[in-house]
């Protein structure tokens, strides 16, 4: 059965209701004749799992016959490529913060999402954080001596994103305001807009991580908080541009991020906006004394199920995965494993309580 997605247009689900993807992990490479390999045990592992979409990261080249090709040869292996990555696009400090090389940086970003298209990719997320991921240097301990990432203003933290590391005061020399930030943000996604409804791809646009506070100098007023992102879509006017909500980086915001994660699921979920969920739990918020540590998805202070039951509700039926893996025994697999489990269970319960 082929089940048209209404959150991403051009995507088919073999059963409806709630989508339960996963990252794919493993080297993909180019062979000799042509043809891309992957970690078979890789495969075997997100079959057994019962995935059907995937997250596939940077493939070797982002041409769109090659990615066309990557598309089609995960299809024969049952599986189907929900967003395929290129991350050095995924978030351009550049744009955000308008440095001289923007254009080139958008004309490149622009080419992606072409090829997105014509390989019949139609969903990719986009993050427009001005100076990246913040977190402690130390990972700290969670339930039965896991360590995960946190956030604590009061320890030694530092910011990333590929091979930049960003730190306090001013992690790029000075202070940017909030007006300098919405217009670089205008005149990105105008010039977005256009090529993602041409090519027939949705972009939903992260969260930062953390929002809800201005950080080293760059403020963090236009995706982090519900009033920015409401701004932010209206601006964009396009039902190609919409949101990829991070669970996990909504709690770490609190009520710094003004809505629930319920309330911002409703609004954009209604307005046909709302394409991906990652799904996150943390110990607590940024403004508790400790700051917040990422944690097991049923071991945080707020019960993801709360999210489901809201998903369900509102019809949605893209997909929805586990994020920022913590460090269990047993390797990535053992962790892999427990929290899509988590996820899938959840999902089961409620789509055959709403289907009685």
């Amino acid at each position: 059965m082929a089940v048209p997605m209404k959150a991403v247009k051009g995507y088919y689900n073999s059963k409806p209701g709630i989508q339960v993807g996963t990252k794919m992990e493993g080297k993909i490479e180019k062979l000799p004749d042509g043809s891309f390999s992957f970690s078979e045990e890789g495969i075997q592992f997100l079959k057994q799992l019962g995935i059907e979409w995937v997250m596939v990261n940077d493939p070797p080249a982002h041409t769109a016959k090659e990615m066309k090709q990557l598309r089609e040869q995960l299809e024969e292996k049952g599986l189907k490529i929900f967003r395929l990555a290129n991350n050095r696009l995924h978030n351009m400090s550049s744009v955000t913060l308008n440095k001289e090389d923007r254009d080139r940086w958008i004309d490149e970003y622009l080419e992606y999402i072409t090829n997105l298209g014509e390989a019949g990719v139609y969903y990719s997320t986009y993050a427009h954080m001005g100076n990246g991921i913040w977190r402690d240097t130390i990972r700290r301990p969670v339930r039965g001596g896991a360590t995960a990432g946190g956030l604590n203003f009061k320890a030694e933290n530092h910011g990333r994103w590929g091979g930049e590391r960003f730190s306090w005061p001013l992690s790029h020399g000075r202070e940017y305001s909030n007006d300098e930030l919405w217009e670089n943000y205008e005149y990105f996604i105008k010039k977005v807009k256009p090529v993602a409804e041409s090519a027939g791809v949705f972009i939903g646009v992260h969260p930062d991580d953390p929002p809800g506070y201005d950080i080293a100098g760059v403020p963090r007023c236009i995706f982090g908080n519900f009033e920015g992102y409401k701004k932010a879509l209206e601006i964009a006017d396009s039902p190609n541009i919409g949101a990829c909500l991070c669970v996990g980086c909504w709690l770490e915001a609190g009520s710094a991020a003004g809505s629930t994660p319920e309330e911002f699921i409703r609004y954009f979920a209604r307005q046909g906006k709302l394409f991906k969920l990652h799904m996150r739990n943390v110990t607590a918020t940024l403004a508790d004394d400790e700051g917040f540590n990422e944690t097991f998805p049923d071991a945080g202070y707020y019960n993801l199920n709360n999210v489901m039951e809201t998903l369900a509700e509102e019809g949605f039926d893209g997909a929805i995965m586990n994020d920022h893996l913590i460090n269990m025994v047993g390797g990535h697999y053992t962790c892999e494993a427990y929290f899509t489990a988590y996820l899938k269970g959840a999902v089961d319960a409620i789509e055959n309580r709403k289907a009685k």
